[in-house]
């Protein structure tokens, strides 16, 4: 795929939907700021033909504004690209992603994509890595009426997100030689989810660290996703 990356003027909401490729963009959320993120429009969009949604939350580091761009650039599209989804990566607006004002501002980003664009509502997918995997818990636990599908990469979790998750298909990746997030809590959330019965997979890597794994494993993921969707 061509990556076409273009700017939205410094608080400007755009008011139609964007030509294919990989924008960057700003929104201005009350009580949060004003928010950069980028937006991946699929290269044959349809606004008569809804598509799938995915949120990527990318990992802690910043190196300053576009790094969700960043992200959504090196990782996410080229791994989910096949989807013909509209994907967004915003910038953490408080530093992390689990914690009331990020979540504030991720959702109304989520509103007014879901306003401007033809969304399936069935097929929306959360998907981060490190910091954004623990952001994915997050979000994917306090609000499974909106996400139908998580996609954990690297990440920290709690030991209440397998039950608050409930049904919601679930695909944890993360890497045995993992030298910043433990791999064992991440490979026992998976079984205890799988002992009760929950849409789980686990994907150990083997031989990578924590900054290693690429976008291949979120492809795979992706591919496991959709059959689940399709089983539906």
């Amino acid at each position: 795929m061509r990556w076409l990356l273009t700017t939205a003027l410094l608080g400007t909401l755009m008011q139609a939907p964007l030509e294919p490729g990989l924008h960057n963009a700003t929104i201005a959320v009350n009580g949060v700021g004003t928010m950069t993120y980028g937006i991946l429009i699929p290269r044959d969009y349809d606004p008569d033909t809804p598509v799938p949604l995915v949120l990527a939350l990318h990992p802690g580091g910043s190196p300053g504004a576009g790094y969700g761009t960043q992200f959504l650039r090196g990782v996410v599209g080229p791994a989910l690209q096949e989807w013909g989804a509209i994907i967004v990566s915003p910038d953490a607006p408080d530093r992390r992603w689990a914690n009331e004002t990020s979540e504030r501002g991720v959702m109304a980003l989520l509103d007014d994509v879901r306003e401007r664009y033809a969304i399936d509502p069935d097929r929306v997918l959360i998907t981060g890595f490190s910091m954004g995997g623990r952001g994915t818990w997050y979000l994917a636990t306090r609000h499974p009426d909106l996400f139908k599908a998580a996609i954990p990469m690297a990440a920290r979790s709690d030991r209440d997100d397998a039950t608050k998750v409930g049904d919601m298909p679930v695909y944890i990746i993360h890497a045995r030689d993992d030298e910043v997030v433990p791999f064992g809590p991440a490979e026992a959330l998976a079984q205890t989810m799988d002992d009760r019965g929950q849409t789980v997979a686990f994907l150990p890597l083997e031989g990578v660290g924590h900054f290693q794994m690429g976008a291949a494993p979120l492809q795979q993921a992706g591919e496991w996703v959709l059959e689940r969707w399709a089983e539906r």
